[in-house]
């Protein structure tokens, strides 16, 4: 109450009188709690100045290289929610007073040492302290101007995506011209057992002389690949896909022990989904094509469709081994080679899948993989030999990769976060609606891009849903992946594990309704690994982070609606855009909601089937680009027009 009367009455408006009128108490009951308007006004801007920092510290936890900490600053405080006009219009207020009071001064001064703190840090890994300290400053204060130029201007004159860009950019030119000598990145990658917390393999980081070398291989091997017939290739990919098939549950078996999904996943989806990419791009090698065009008397022309050269491939943890086969599948079906870095957290599958390949008859270096870090990617991706790439992972490394294969105009396919929205109307089938919300947040313990996290259900049948869905997560099987009827497993890492649980945390603070589960699982095999109950969160309105927030783990956050035209508006109110699912029995209602909806991917009355078929992709800042379907081979062609005369050359010369 008290920020909103920030918002709307300013800073010489807000009384203890006002704000209790708006909470519906006494003043003398704020009076209480708070004694004086000053201890109201503290208490608030602490509340806002947590918020920020809690912001920054879990997109901070998520980051992976020291110039991805320096981007979740930048993201986290220039993010729709702390620049909106409400929010900035209140902060304006608290530094036109902290010079005045000293209690505001001090939480102000916190603010500005935390966020100096959190840039300088970060940036010190790769420049000089004294360039470092320069920069942070530099980037707080652009930050600092952006909210108070936003606030003056009623958001008019300030863009916040543009902002972002704008510091990106300051950033990277500060990094390029002050940049310290490459340092010595990890040596080992050695990725665990979720479930134990065991190290299950210790394995060199690929350098950037190796990756010199991989390239020239590459080169070499694309070649004699690009040679051969698109039905020669074909059969390759093929026989990649029997072999996988073959291998099935050997394989699941090593992607079960790196990512902690239960067998009875791995097994049934995991290397088969790979299996049935291959098998698919092996059947469409023979058709990539360009078009006869006929031109009239004088001439005709055709199109030619050629590969790319030499691609990069960039995968995420969650999904290994089919996000290898569907990078690699649609590259090498238009006769590309492809150098694949699969996340340093689960780097097995894509070694078995590149011993797979040349079994198979791939050329040499037509399948590599590199293993390593952030710097590792970097180094494959600012290669002038790479012709393209193609990445699976979140929104703040889309904005770093696709900035690195700008510098090169590589073109880039980017397969991003969601916060994705499943709708379920009065007349849906319910039982069916839990089954397609409990596909959407739990399956692969919620670490699904796609996943439907916000969870609109229609008012009128909230509580036979939450019945339902209670129920049946109550059920659910969580513990040791390698026992067959386990449901649920451990998050991917520890890192994973503290960010989620952060969310978790964040979404009680600010008050919202746990319905069910919410903490970390312990006691028995449980201490080992990375494991937390499925939890169901309850929101009466959108105003908290979790509504906003990627969690990327077991967290469903259910909403209600009274309307369709107000569920629409609320399940596009996002930055991202990737997928979306409508329950409902009016086959024509939910044609209708599915075309007003801004995702790229959507379901009616079923969530998360991702058939080859299809394209998928998102929409807004979930990415950009397609894999998989038809859309893929545009990706991974370039085109070549030919016009051909019939006759004499017409010249006026």
């Amino acid at each position: 109450m008290t920020i909103d009367s920030l918002a709307e009455t300013g800073f010489s408006g807000t009384t203890l009188a006002e704000i209790a009128g708006r909470a519906g108490v006494s003043p003398g009951l704020v009076a209480h709690y708070f004694k004086d308007k000053n201890g109201l006004l503290e208490t608030a801007f602490r509340a806002l100045a947590f918020r920020h920092g809690e912001a920054v510290r879990m997109r901070m936890v998520a980051a992976d290289t020291p110039r991805a900490r320096v981007q979740a600053v930048i993201d986290a405080s220039l993010s729709r929610q702390e620049i909106d006009a409400r929010t900035s219009t209140v902060w304006l207020a608290f530094w036109g007073q902290a010079l005045q009071h000293p209690r505001l001064g001090r939480i102000q001064r916190a603010y500005q040492r935390r966020m100096i703190s959190n840039l300088s840090h970060a940036l010190r890994a790769m420049e000089t302290p004294e360039e470092a300290r320069k920069t942070a400053a530099m980037v707080a204060a652009m930050i600092d101007g952006v909210w108070l130029r936003g606030a003056l201007s009623g958001w008019s004159e300030i863009d916040p995506e543009a902002a972002r860009e704008m510091l990106t950019f300051v950033v990277d030119d500060s990094l390029a011209r002050n940049a310290l000598p490459p340092q010595t990145a990890p040596a080992r990658v050695r990725p665990v057992n979720p479930a134990t917390g065991e190290t299950i393999a210790d394995i060199a980081v690929t350098t950037p002389d190796e990756i010199g070398a991989m390239v020239e291989k590459a080169r070499t091997g694309q070649a004699e690949w690009a040679a051969m017939s698109g039905t020669e290739r074909g059969r390759v990919l093929r026989r990649t896909s029997d072999i996988l098939r073959s291998r099935n549950d050997s394989l699941a078996e090593i992607e079960t022990r790196n990512t902690g999904k239960p067998v009875m996943e791995t097994k049934a989806v995991d290397i088969i989904s790979g299996a049935d990419c291959l098998e698919y791009y092996g059947g469409i090698a023979s058709t990539v094509a360009g078009q006869f065009l006929d031109l009239g008397a004088a001439a005709f022309g055709y199109t030619r469709r050629e590969p790319l050269g030499v691609c990069a491939g960039i995968g995420a943890w969650n999904y290994p081994m089919q996000i290898a086969c569907w990078k690699a599948a649609p590259a090498l079906a238009c006769g590309n080679a492809l150098i694949f870095k699969p996340a340093e957290q689960t780097p097995m599958t894509a070694m078995e899948l590149e011993s797979i390949f040349r079994e198979a008859g791939l050329p040499e270096g037509v399948f590599q993989v590199a293993q390593g870090y952030g710097e590792t990617g970097r180094a494959l991706i600012a290669h002038p030999g790479i012709a393209k790439v193609s990445l699976t992972g979140s929104v703040p490394t889309g904005r770093l990769v696709m900035g690195e294969a700008a510098k090169g105009l590589k073109p880039a396919t980017l397969e991003l976060g969601g916060k994705s929205p499943l709708i379920v109307f009065e007349d849906a089938d319910l039982d069916n609606a839990v089954s397609g919300a409990m596909m959407a947040n739990f399956y692969s313990t919620g670490q699904v891009c796609s996943n439907g996290t916000r969870v609109f259900v229609h008012r009128s049948v909230l509580k036979g849903f939450l019945d339902r869905l209670t129920a049946r997560t109550k059920a659910l099987r969580i513990g040791d992946p390698f026992h067959p009827e386990t449901q649920i497993g451990p998050l991917v890492s520890a890192t994973q594990l503290d960010l989620v649980l952060g969310h978790i945390r964040r979404a009680r603070r600010e008050g919202v309704k746990l319905i069910l589960g919410g903490e970390r699982l312990t006691g028995g095999e449980y201490d080992r690994g990375f494991y937390v109950e499925p939890t169901i969160f309850q929101a009466d309105s959108d105003s908290a982070a979790i509504v906003r927030d990627e969690v990327f783990g077991p967290v469903m956050l259910v909403l209600p609606f009274d309307s369709e035209e107000e569920v629409i508006a609320r399940a596009n109110n996002t930055e991202f855009g990737l997928a979306a699912g409508v329950f409902t029995n009016d086959l024509m209602r939910a044609h209708n909601v599915v075309a007003a909806l801004q995702a790229g991917t959507c379901w009616i009355n079923d969530y998360n089937i991702t058939p080859i078929e299809l394209p998928f992709g998102g929409y807004k800042a979930s990415g950009l680009g397609r894999e998989n379907g038809l859309a893929a081979i545009e990706h991974y062609t370039q085109i070549k027009s030919v016009y051909v005369a019939k006759g004499d050359v017409d010249a006026p010369y």
